[in-house]
């Protein structure tokens, strides 16, 4: 668990981070000295920003694959540190442990206690079936567990462990989800979190390999590569590592392969097009406002020129527009325009024939 926090806390800043510098040095070697760069916020930057973010993350992908899978080798496992293939048997098991203490054992040679300590563990744990069973479906952890004797003892267990780290993602996914985190492909990333969690429950429950392990990965693997062959509990670590890895790289490239709507960059969420949008006109409107507000200030000195100099004019003019303002304010309310609508109504239907107003 602690790898993949690591692993998140990695994803949130290195992409952007490498990106600007990528595209720092991009600029540098592809634009000569004197012409100008694209300007951040216009198309060809936000275009070429999308591009090398996209390589970005995509090599990054690839860099994590290949750190988790290092790993687990550099980790590597009792049948390897034995030197016996996945299928050894009990009797074979035990005359390479005898052969390796003899090259080992701290009695008789200058060697590492420890190593020989470890060498004795993978014995111990391979030549009993129970514990070789629970070796290759949850790892050499197994080594603390108390009070596990049977191969059933090993699965509850097992079970209580692994249930507890998919509800733990499951919750973290979910408060992201509220924080406005990892919103593309949530379907998928669910979908994919409920698949693993059932693969692995499926793989620690059966007595044997799962078929694609056994069949295909691990023949390819000895066939054609130096790598050597999974173990299901490393098949299930590398999983976990690669999922955490998917969803996040997954989040920030897919919302940049959507096609984008005329108008608005590619991967903008709708929501953030709608609200820049708004913005942009309300600055509009801030503006038009404030040059009619200059125009009709100039267009009242120019009207009040030719007064300029005689207070006594200029005092007449003032109290008149002021009686205006407040006429005029008083007669566009509404509630006055309906009180004197009804005053009127009310004189013409009351007034005697002939009356002037009344029809």
């Amino acid at each position: 668990m602690s790898a993949n926090i690591l692993s998140l806390i990695g994803w949130s800043f290195l992409p952007n981070l490498v990106t600007g510098w990528v595209q720092s040095i991009y600029y540098g070697l592809t634009i000569r000295a004197g012409d100008r760069k694209p300007a951040r916020g216009t198309p060809r930057h936000a275009e070429h920003r999308r591009r090398i973010h996209i390589l970005v993350v995509s090599l990054y992908l690839l860099y994590t694959i290949y750190e988790a899978d290092y790993e687990l080798r550099r980790a590597s496992d009792y049948y390897a540190d034995l030197g016996v293939p996945h299928a050894a048997s009990e009797r074979d098991i035990k005359s390479r442990f005898r052969r390796l203490a003899a090259l080992h054992h701290p009695d008789k040679v200058m060697s590492d206690a420890d190593f020989f300590m470890h060498l004795k563990a993978a014995s111990d744990t391979l030549v009993d079936p129970a514990r070789r069973f629970a070796y290759e479906r949850f790892g050499p952890d197994i080594g603390s567990w108390k009070h596990c004797v049977t191969v059933r003892d090993f699965v509850g267990r097992g079970v209580q462990v692994v249930l507890p780290y998919y509800g733990l993602a499951a919750l973290v996914m979910y408060v992201l989800g509220l924080l406005g985190y990892l919103d593309w492909g949530r379907y998928w990333r669910w979908l994919t979190l409920v698949v693993l969690c059932v693969f692995e429950l499926h793989v620690i429950s059966r007595p044997t390999f799962p078929a694609f392990l056994q069949g295909f990965v691990n023949p390819l693997l000895s066939n054609l590569t130096a790598h050597p062959p999974f173990l299901p509990f490393q098949v299930i670590s590398l999983a976990r590592r690669l999922s955490v890895t998917l969803y996040v790289a997954f989040s920030q490239i897919g919302p940049l392969l959507q096609p984008a709507q005329p108008g608005q960059p590619a991967g903008a969420k709708p929501e953030q097009t709608e609200e820049k949008a708004l913005l942009q006109n309300l600055d509009r409107l801030e503006q038009t406002a404030r040059s009619m507000d200059v125009d009709a200030t100039r267009l009242m000195e120019l009207e009040m020129a030719p007064f300029a100099g005689d207070p006594e004019v200029i005092g007449s003019m003032r109290s008149k527009l002021k009686e205006w303002l407040v006429q005029n304010t008083i007669r566009a309310d509404p509630m006055v325009k309906d009180a004197l609508g009804r005053s009127l109504q009310k004189r013409r239907l009351d007034a005697p024939a002939g009356a002037r107003g009344n029809r």
